[in-house]
């Protein structure tokens, strides 16, 4: 089956199976949050990003082999509701932003600042900081030696635009600010975006339209 990215709540997982790793997609919660499940293949170890919501639906996903470890991209409650759940059944290490830690009630093992390495098995992911939707919201890039890119994005860069930064222009200017530097200007067009709700995009889709979310400041 060809991986599209276009998932609903409480239905299957889209799985996209790369030659190193593969990432499992859900919809969980009333805000269509996604969750994204990354197995090693060498290894089968697992990573979970964001335990969004629906404890149930993810421990399924992620089955008997647990998880190492869970990344929480941001502060926001609709990101780490079945976290605690999450964590006291698998054992996780935990991992968020270093500045926004404190938002997350859940304690953090590993703060996370800007070039920070993640690992799941063999495969290492770039923690990315960039402000502006939260202080301490956090991307995670994987930089395929087998092929182009893939970026975890949590809720700052979805198809359209970047992250909601509640009519604050100083939020606004420092989100496309860091979005531009440390994803656009870094990463090809053939990067693929996985967002924190909806569908994916790709860099090369989205490059296009930023100088038009700049002159609208949102």
């Amino acid at each position: 089956m060809t991986y599209s990215g276009a998932v609903t709540v409480g239905g299957a997982a889209d799985v996209h199976e790369l030659q190193d790793l593969m990432i499992s997609k859900v919809a969980v919660g009333p805000m269509d949050n996604n969750a994204y499940l990354l197995r090693c293949r060498a290894t089968d170890e697992q990573l979970l990003i964001d335990a969004a919501n629906d404890a149930s639906t993810l421990l399924t996903l992620i089955g008997d082999d647990g998880i190492a470890s869970v990344v929480t991209t941001h502060r926001h409650g609709d990101h780490w509701q079945a976290l605690a759940e999450v964590v006291a059944a698998t054992g996780a290490r935990t991992y968020a932003g270093r500045d926004d830690a404190e938002g997350i009630p859940v304690p953090t093992d590993v703060p996370l600042q800007d070039g920070d390495t993640v690992r799941v098995g063999n495969v290492e992911l770039t923690a990315r900081h960039l402000v502006g939707h939260t202080p301490g919201s956090v991307a995670l890039v994987y930089d395929d030696p087998h092929g182009h890119p893939h970026v975890f994005t949590g809720d700052c860069l979805f198809p359209g635009g970047v992250g909601n930064t509640f009519k604050d222009p100083e939020a606004f200017a420092q989100l496309i600010h860091d979005v531009e530097t440390r994803i656009f200007d870094v990463l090809p067009d053939e990067t693929w975006v996985y967002p924190g709700h909806g569908d994916d995009t790709t860099l090369g889709a989205e490059r296009p339209h930023l100088p038009e979310w700049r002159a609208r400041g949102w």
